[in-house]
């Protein structure tokens, strides 16, 4: 696909389809601690004018694989009641599976390459995803192995703030804390999030970069006058 069929999207981030991803866990071990919920943003870049925007948002409450562990304090901290039955949660292979089968429908959509997670504090995310796609013995997930983008780095460059809620606050977002530390909600925020940036920089004139085109036409008009 040459670079003017691709689609603006596909252009954008290199071909990767950036996704939105969170996680409430029963602690901050990937290997052992629990994954009891995951959402994931599903965004949408108008071709007209390039600009982000969330298109669905989908999220499952999961059942702790067998000897997860389930730290007392990260319970109370998110509120979550893991034995709780009108929590409709599934196990972790049907969550990841399910959430990939929608990435990749979206992804291919776009006509991008691979996914790349977005997500606050990334590194926390990805592990604990990469950590259960290996227990479920999936073979193929739809994100890039480490790399991703953190909203925490891009709002303390592009607002001065690395908490989710002061950026968005600064941003004029609005966020609730008392909605805040479920998967669904703090996801929902940190697309709101990442779209404002990425479509502020493009509205400033970040993208597509006309700098070294321009470098160029000087160079040349000045390789013209010697």
């Amino acid at each position: 696909m040459t670079e003017q069929k691709k689609t603006l999207f596909a252009q954008r981030f290199r071909g990767y389809f950036p996704v939105v991803i969170d996680v409430e866990t029963a602690g901050f071990n990937a290997k052992t601690d629990a994954l009891l919920e995951i959402a994931a943003s599903i965004l949408h870049m108008d071709e007209i004018t390039g600009l982000l925007s969330i298109k669905e948002t989908i999220c499952f409450n999961v059942e702790p694989f067998e000897g997860a562990n389930l730290e007392p304090a990260a319970l109370e901290f998110t509120g979550i009641d893991p034995t709780n039955p009108l929590r409709g949660a599934v196990s972790e292979d049907e969550a990841l599976k399910e959430t990939f089968k929608a990435i990749r429908k979206a992804m291919k959509q776009a006509g991008c390459q691979r996914s790349i997670m977005v997500a606050h504090n990334a590194a926390f995310d990805l592990g604990f995803v990469n950590a259960a796609t290996e227990r479920c013995n999936i073979k193929r997930s739809p994100f890039h192995p480490f790399a991703s983008f953190d909203t925490a780095t891009l709002s303390g460059l592009a607002l001065g703030q690395t908490v989710l809620a002061k950026a968005c606050d600064s941003a004029g977002l609005g966020f609730d804390n008392s909605e805040a530390h479920t998967a669904v909600y703090d996801t929902e925020k940190t697309a709101e999030l990442f779209c404002y940036i990425v479509n502020k920089w493009q509205e400033l004139g970040g993208w597509p970069l006309a700098v070294a085109d321009e470098n160029s036409d000087d160079k040349n008009q000045a390789d013209s006058a010697e």
